[in-house]
């Protein structure tokens, strides 16, 4: 399956930023990714999934999206103290996703919300086991073991390249959830589906020939973002610079 990765690193971290700020951005990044012919959007981000998923739908009802959301049903499933806790952004908490979430999926259970101002910056920048990232994740985790939680769900797709740390701080009786597995077949899904219906005649990729393909870019500094691809994934590739002007993307 072809794939465009779009980093929109200018901006980073999202988590603080308003609402209507992202919902911005997300319409933004969309435009662009439907300009290069997308016929599925991951909306790999709880923050932008939360401030502009049910927006994005609404104005693009042709197009496939597949947002971020806590993983509070299996948290729910899993807890045997009945105390969950979250991680994730100001933003995330703020948005109708999460409200939504809660709602359907928290009922008998006690939430515990935390929030880790200044972790994206940290694994932005590779600290993933810092003392600096240690103070971060300690303010967040500490309470919520004195909460008694037996469950941590993470609500921010960068919080996975420090579950170790996560799992350090905890303790072995608390259970760390990454949505991003299931967030992941949830795609293979939907792709499984739409290819097959764009090789029956409807619109197409213009790069879906080369099904192994995956181009990279970023609005920050591409040099950067390729020595994060490196330490974060192990993983080495060309990464094309994309600029904002008066939003949007070029």
């Amino acid at each position: 399956m072809p794939v465009i990765y779009f980093a929109d690193q200018v901006h980073v971290p999202y988590g603080a930023r308003p609402l209507e700020e992202v919902r911005a951005y997300a319409e933004g990044i969309t435009r662009y990714l439907l300009d290069y012919g997308s016929l599925i959007i991951v909306a790999a981000c709880n923050t932008a999934s939360a401030a502009g998923l049910h927006y994005l739908r609404g104005m693009y009802p042709d197009v496939h999206f597949v947002g971020m959301e806590p993983a509070l049903k299996p948290a729910a499933e899993k807890t045997s103290s009945g105390v969950v806790g979250v991680l994730a952004t100001p933003a995330t908490f703020q948005g109708a996703l999460y409200a939504s979430v809660v709602e359907r999926f928290s009922g008998g259970i006690k939430l515990v919300q935390q929030t880790c101002p200044g972790l994206v910056s940290q694994i932005e920048k590779g600290e993933l086991d810092t003392l600096e990232t240690r103070r971060i994740l300690e303010g967040a985790i500490l309470p919520m073991r004195s909460a008694g939680v037996d469950t941590i769900v993470l609500g921010c797709t960068h919080y996975p390249f420090v579950i170790p740390l996560i799992e350090q701080i905890a303790g072995p009786q608390v259970r760390v959830i990454d949505p991003a597995p299931a967030v992941a077949r949830q795609v293979k899904c939907v792709a499984d589906i739409t290819f097959t219906q764009s090789m029956d005649g409807y619109a197409h990729p213009t790069w879906v020939e080369d099904v192994k393909f995956t181009r990279f870019k970023t609005s920050g500094n591409p040099h950067t973002f390729k020595k994060q691809l490196i330490s974060l994934l192990d993983m080495s590739a060309e990464v094309a610079r994309v600029e904002w002007k008066n939003g949007k993307l070029s």
